[in-house]
């Protein structure tokens, strides 16, 4: 385990709809790409080039220095066995660690229940963005779920303030009675205290926070801003997740613009989200996770790419080991699966397993479902 002398702290970040990772991590000296990428192939004078076959889109060039500091882990052909060209059963997936059946709870409400097994802290987990998400959905593991820090609360819609605090204490004495003999009972209950508690020491966050960090909104802007202030405040939340839109990332058509926006709008927030970290010196015991639920088909169908199966995991953060993990899946037809898709070389378990084990500090087998190789990549 890497230690900082500081709870370590995971935030996970899921581009939801599938990130092509042809046009993101550019084999650029490899001539199958040009060969399946005749419309939407990168002029390679545009490539940002970070090893001598690897480039980046030039709208993710923000994310070249942090792997000029050693401090960004690209993992190539992240994927899994069984794969699923729909959206919902692979971000299922991908939540789960399930690639065979529906399981019933996400690998981070299972860290979650990990690190605080007697659920002491009802933050330390917090999703930014509406509703629980899979991947930390599971019973008794008390996650709060941020919209928007700055308006973040229960009752926030009574404009009188005595109003809100006699409907809090009517609230608060419905949940305050002994919990119940009954199972349903007694979730609703904790559930309803949780939510009080949570709300009530989250909305201090935005005052213990100045910066002059710009971020790029309508995506993960606000969350990863949101993201600081929480971490900044000092509640002891380990476990940070957002995601950007559903399918945001499915682009079947418009592609070139398309995830060149996303692309420029995730690294200049990613950017963001690090730099604001360093000004306010809490940066060294954050690692993020950014992933997408599945690449896309290797040659593209004219404006756009089809739902596909390996793609592109990044890891970044101080304490993370920078480099190339996995290799390129091999863009050869005569390698493609069925479907004309790269196929996975790494698990994403594997990448899972390591953060788990080796940031923080908990067994992953039980929360992956097995066991699988680490990465050296903290």
């Amino acid at each position: 385990m890497v230690t900082t002398g500081k709870d370590p702290v995971l935030a996970v970040v899921a581009l939801a709809g599938g990130n092509d990772m042809m046009n993101n991590v550019i084999p650029y000296t490899d001539p199958h790409y040009r060969d399946l990428r005749p419309r939407l192939g990168i002029p390679e004078d545009q490539i940002v080039p970070f090893t001598d076959a690897l480039g980046f889109h030039p709208s993710f060039a923000p994310m070249k220095k942090y792997w000029d500091e050693g401090n960004l882990a690209i993992i190539l052909g992240a994927g899994h066995p069984n794969p699923s060209m729909s959206h919902f059963r692979s971000l299922d997936i991908w939540a789960t660690c399930d690639p065979y059946d529906m399981a019933n709870d996400g690998w981070l409400g299972r860290t979650i229940q990990a690190l605080d097994p007697k659920a002491e802290n009802v933050l330390t987990g917090v999703n930014f963005g509406r509703g629980l998400p899979r991947a930390m959905a599971k019973e008794a593991v008390p996650v709060a779920s941020v919209g928007d820090l700055a308006k973040y609360g229960l009752l926030t819609e009574f404009k009188r303030e005595h109003e809100r605090s006699e409907a809090l204490d009517i609230f608060g004495r419905m949940y305050a009675p002994l919990i119940g003999t009954g199972q349903v009972d007694s979730i609703i209950r904790r559930t309803g205290i949780d939510a009080m508690t949570g709300a009530e020491v989250l909305v201090t966050a935005p005052g213990k926070y100045q910066s002059d960090v710009e971020y790029m909104y309508g995506n993960i802007g606000e969350y990863l801003r949101d993201m600081v202030q929480v971490h900044n405040a000092g509640f002891g939340t380990q476990v940070m997740y957002t995601s950007s839109p559903y399918n945001l990332w499915d682009h079947h058509a418009g592609q070139l613009i398309g995830q060149s926006s996303l692309l420029e709008n995730t690294a200049n927030n990613v950017d963001a989200f690090f730099t604001d970290l360093r000004q306010h010196s809490i940066s060294d015991n954050v690692v993020m996770m950014i992933y997408t639920e599945f690449g896309r088909r290797a040659k593209d169908n004219g404006t756009g790419t089809d739902h596909g199966a390996a793609g592109v995991t990044f890891v970044v953060g101080e304490p993370v080991k920078g480099g190339i993990y996995g290799e390129y899946p091999s863009m050869k037809l005569e390698d493609l699966d069925e479907n004309g898709n790269l196929k996975h070389n790494v698990d994403f378990r594997s990448a899972y397993t390591t953060l788990l084990e080796r940031w923080l500090g908990v067994d992953a087998k039980p929360i992956v479902g097995g066991s699988f190789e680490h990465l050296d990549l903290l």
